[in-house]
This record gives C-alpha cells, sequence and structure tokens, in this order.
C-alpha cells in the first residue's frame, strides 16, 4: 500500500516545523552566549567607571586650583610610579617603605594571631573560660590603638628587635632597628580584637544540632573541636582574619608616626606633611590603599573558595 499525498505534505510540514525549532534553538544558544559576553564585558568594564571618572574629576580641580602644596595633579602624583625606585625625600624609594611598613604589620599581625586565636577558641568552647575572661578583654576592645601611644612609648621607649637580639652595629642592625616594638605593639592591639572576636563569636555560634549529632555517633570531645567546631566556625575565623589584617594596615600611619620611626609608608606620609609635599602623601595614601585592597581580596577569594557552602545554609 502506497503513502498517500496528504500523508506526505504532512510529514513535509513536520520536516520544516523540525528544522525551524532547530534553527530557534540555535540562535536562542546564540543570543545567550552574546548576552553572557555582554555581561561579562560590562563586569569587567564597570568596575573601571568611577575610578576613570574620579582621577579625570581630580585632574581637573587640581588645575582649576593650580596648587599642588593644596591639591597636586595626576600627573605629579603619577611621576613618582613612573619612578619607582627614585629616593625620595631621603627616605629611600617607595618600594623600600612599602617593605619596611610590611614586615611591621606582618610582624605585629603573626603575634595577635598566635595570641588571639587559640584565645578565641577556647573561649568559645568553654563556657567558663569565656565568662572568666570576657568582661576583662571587652573592657580593653573599644579603646583605639592610637591611645596606647603614651603608656607604650613608656613602656618600650625607642627599643627595636636590635635591642632584643643585642646586635652589633652594622648594616643588620640597620636595618633591625627599624622594626620599634613601641610599633609592632600597636600593630599588635589593632588586629588582636578582631581576630579574638570574630573566632570565639564563630565558635559559640556553630549549630547545637551539629553537636549533638556528632556526640549521638559517638564523637569525643576532641573530635567535636577538631572536626564540628572549627570546619563550622571557619567562616567567621576567615572574616577575624580579614579584619584584623585591615585593622592593622589600618594602624600603620599612626605606628610609624612613633618617635624613632626613619622608615615606612606612615612615615613618608608625616614627613611629607612637614615639607608641603602633597604629591607624596597622595602617593603614599593610594599606595596604603591599594595594598589593603590586596589584602582584602586574598581572604574574600579564600573565604569564595573554601566557605562557599555558608550560603547554602543561610
Amino acid at each position: 500500500m502506497g503513502i498517500s499525498s496528504n500523508t506526505l505534505i504532512n510529514m513535509e510540514k513536520i520536516r520544516k516545523e523540525q528544522g525551524l525549532t532547530w534553527l530557534r534553538m540555535i540562535n536562542m544558544i546564540k543570543n545567550n552566549t552574546m548576552e553572557n559576553k555582554i555581561r561579562r564585558s560590562i563586569s569587567f568594564v564597570a568596575p573601571t567607571i568611577i575610578p576613570l571618572l574620579f582621577i579625570i574629576l581630580w585632574e581637573l580641580f587640581a588645575r582649576k586650583v593650580g596648587n599642588n602644596a593644596i591639591l597636586p595633579q595626576v600627573t605629579t602624583v603619577a611621576k613618582h610610579f613612573i619612578n619607582i625606585n627614585a629616593d625620595v625625600i631621603g627616605i629611600g624609594s617607595i618600594p623600600k617603605n612599602i617593605l619596611y611598613s610590611l614586615v611591621r604589620v606582618f610582624i605585629g599581625y603573626i603575634l595577635a594571631i598566635i595570641a588571639g586565636l587559640p584565645l578565641g577558641l577556647l573561649m568559645g568552647y568553654s563556657r567558663r573560660v569565656k565568662g572568666a575572661l570576657n568582661l576583662f578583654i571587652s573592657l580593653f576592645q573599644p579603646v583605639p590603638a592610637i591611645a596606647w601611644r603614651p603608656l607604650v612609648l613608656g613602656w618600650f621607649g625607642v627599643m627595636s628587635v636590635a635591642t632584643i637580639f643585642d646586635l652589633d652595629y652594622g648594616p643588620t642592625y640597620a636595618i633591625m632597628d627599624n622594626f620599634k616594638l613601641s610599633m609592632i605593639f600597636l600593630i599588635f592591639l589593632s588586629a588582636f580584637f578582631p581576630i579574638w572576636g570574630n573566632t570565639m563569636f564563630g565558635v559559640s555560634n556553630v549549630q547545637q544540632v551539629l553537636v549533638e549529632s556528632a556526640l549521638v555517633l559517638g564523637a569525643s570531645k576532641k573530635d567535636i573541636f577538631f572536626h564540628v567546631l572549627l570546619p563550622g566556625a571557619g567562616p567567621n575565623i576567615v572574616n577575624g582574619l580579614k579584619s584584623g589584617l585591615t585593622a592593622a594596615w589600618s594602624c600603620l600611619v599612626a605606628a610609624e608616626m612613633l618617635p624613632g620611626s626613619m622608615s615606612g609608608l606612615g612615615y613618608l606620609i608625616s614627613h611629607a606633611y612637614e615639607l608641603a609635599r602633597m604629591d607624596l602623601i597622595v602617593a603614599g595614601i593610594i599606595c596604603i590603599g591599594v595594598i589593603g585592597a590586596l589584602f582584602d581580596g586574598i581572604y574574600s577569594r579564600i573565604s569564595d573558595k573554601y566557605f562557599s557552602w555558608q550560603r547554602l545554609v543561610r
């Protein structure tokens, strides 16, 4: 029995409709691909728009003012980054001063981690320890680090790492003498409280159902601490480490303005102010801001990579 002409016509219509459907799907995929490319381009370009507008307005206002001692031009500040290794106002190059500042901050920051992290874990885990220490430590938390300057100078004076290790005068002594104990202590204080507070909060606020489930399954207190409380408090601990580093870096200028400082971004800014070198002040501020943003970005990447699960449990 042969196929009727109506059947052949219907089959042809079906083929055409299927062909059109495939064409529509291909066009949709192409459109989605184009939309994704446009979105990616916008997401890449968008963060640069406001900084560019800011730079343009800055340059316009600077030319309007016409006085570098009040508002330096963009090109004047940019010269310090173009000639990055040039000596500035007799205290070395900008990278050299950045290095001294970074070493000071990381010494104080590491000491804050050594003190704040275990203490926060212990106080978050044990209610007795928290009850005994929380009020005492909290009394000092609202006090800004800069308020400690008179006491710190009385305690440490101009003692440095070179003094502690009793180094002989020479090139090594000259380098190590830049790291004054008073500066390191102020940076330590700034970083300590965010690290301690966030760690304690994170451990003490782990969901109780997780702890109870682990106990039912026969977990010991050690297992609960290392396999339940620590991972559960991880996002808060990382946030505390990030906040501590930000606070330590923010305290840099105040710390490096203490007597005995002869290097660092903070000293560069304060010494440039005495010489009415606003271009160097702005260059120093830019360095502090860029490095601080870099620190924040590193910890944000760590948080997104290892603790992305926290978004699913909110």
